[in-house]
């Protein structure tokens, strides 16, 4: 940990000293808080600075920003209270010290001016009421009513105050005790652990987009299973994704049993995690089995049995997306090919990875025929590891065909050189059945490798196919 001296040092640059002396000039205190200290402390870089001063925020903002001239860039949210700098690489928020109350069925404080240990009392986590004075005469010293230091050392997650009114005033405060036991690799503490599952409801009556922010936060942590568990052992996850959370068990007939499908879920999350910071790749990790619980069967010659659940999870991508509040853009349409397509390239090793085959999953995949198979190799988590070892075997002849076929055939993306507008032409058609016939035949044949990917060898194929729906060309 940081001595004075060195906590001097590592502040000791020219927009910490101005704003302290602008607050000097202004007759207040100012103190940079939060976040930043924390990760001052841990040694982890960030140029996002929250200032308080005991006093108006938003006039020694003011003050600041023109003291950095033209290059500063003011925004005041009179509203709250608040004020942002941006300046250069820095985002400086300033905020008046501050206390809030609020009453049991709403998230929105009263708020009035406080001193800074009020505002320290309102902060989530000891760790983040930890504050550094700018003003000259106390520049550099800590203040931490709370004991935060302590809690840094011990990697520590633990609320200021009772954990029940913490939690009560901004329900949101229990994710981000979970995304920051995530991010850091921290333990939460026990009765603020208590307090979460204790508390878990109240989080629905937090604003969808609060609530998926943090989630994402959690989804891009290093290892976002340490999250993820946390996340389903508090209650939560259960209220905010309960389709991913019904994957949750494992269970047995006649002696037969089939693995946790969360546990597992988690584990392939992790595995994607090492290769990718790719958030969206991470949720069709996450999203890759949602549809087991619903095609889930015993079969006493079987077994367990999930037929069709990457299809049945693909189609419930769409709803999924819409009520988390996430894009219902290409990133859902993403997301949603790869949980759909997720069987196909182990489905290729079990009945022959044939020329036909790699061609329609190049076609069907796209650009995202890479993604596809980090997604699938992600998806091995068996603890047997010659079972490993054929599995990746597997996907790498997988991935050598795809390989050899995309640069044989260009499939990739590909669109038949003979469009619905030709064949509209060459046989005098209006747009119906007969040119939609047509042009899936040609499309087919490409991928079947009867024909060649080109305009010509596609051409004479359209002539016969349509010589067999009695069409006859009135042009070439």
């Amino acid at each position: 940990m940081l001595t004075r001296k060195e906590l001097y040092d590592a502040i000791d640059t020219p927009i910490f000293h101005l704003i302290g002396d602008t607050a000097d000039e202004l007759g207040l205190e100012a103190y940079v808080v939060g976040g930043y200290v924390r990760d001052l402390l841990l040694h982890r870089p960030t140029n996002d600075i929250d200032v308080v001063s005991v006093g108006p925020g938003i006039e020694l903002a003011k003050a600041v920003a023109k003291k950095l001239g033209k290059h500063a860039y003011l925004s005041v949210f009179k509203r709250f209270g608040t004020a942002q700098v941006k300046y250069k690489d820095f985002e400086l928020e300033f905020v008046g010290a501050r206390k809030e109350s609020y009453s049991p069925d709403s998230r929105k404080p009263f708020v009035e001016d406080g001193t800074l240990e009020d505002d320290q009392k309102r902060r989530d986590f000891t760790i983040n009421a930890l504050a550094l004075c700018l003003n000259r005469d106390r520049y550099a010293e800590l203040i931490d009513p709370f004991d935060g230091i302590a809690d840094l050392l011990e990697y520590t997650i633990c609320t200021p105050l009772d954990p029940e009114v913490t939690f009560s005033d901004d329900p949101l405060r229990m994710m981000r005790a979970i995304r920051f036991a995530s991010q850091l690799g921290f333990m939460i503490e026990e009765e603020t652990w208590d307090a979460i599952c204790r508390m878990a409801p109240r989080i629905e009556i937090v604003s969808q987009e609060r609530i998926t922010d943090e989630f994402n936060k959690i989804m891009l942590s290093p290892r976002p299973s340490v999250g993820l568990d946390l996340f389903a052992m508090s209650g939560l996850m259960q209220i905010v994704m309960p389709e991913v959370y019904a994957l949750k068990g494992a269970e047995t007939i006649d002696g037969i049993g089939h693995k946790d499908n969360l546990t597992h879920t988690f584990k392939v999350v992790d595995n994607i995690a090492k290769k990718t910071d790719n958030l969206w790749l991470r949720y069709a990790a996450l999203l890759h089995d949602v549809g087991k619980p619903r095609t889930k069967k015993y079969d006493p010659k079987l077994g367990w049995t999930f037929y069709n659940h990457n299809f049945i999870g693909a189609k419930m991508i769409p709803g999924l997306f819409k009520r988390l509040r996430l894009p219902t853009d290409g990133k859902m349409k993403y997301v949603r090919k790869l949980v759909d397509l997720h069987m196909r390239p182990q489905s290729l090793v079990d009945e022959g990875v044939s020329d036909s085959a790699i061609r329609r999953l190049l076609f069907e995949a796209g650009d995202d025929i890479d993604d596809l198979m980090v997604l699938c190799e992600s998806d091995i988590t068996s603890k047997n590891p010659q079972k490993v070892r054929r599995y990746i075997e597997n996907y790498g002849l997988v991935r050598k065909k795809l390989k050899e076929i995309e640069e044989k055939d260009r499939i990739r993306n590909f669109q038949p050189p003979i469009t619905g507008e030709k064949i509209m032409e060459v046989f005098d058609l209006t747009p119906g059945r007969e040119v939609g016939k047509i042009k899936e035949a040609i499309k087919d044949a490409i991928l079947d490798g009867i024909v060649d990917n080109e305009y010509d060898s596609a051409y004479q194929f359209m002539i016969k196919k349509a010589e067999e729906l009695g069409l006859r060309p009135i042009k070439g």
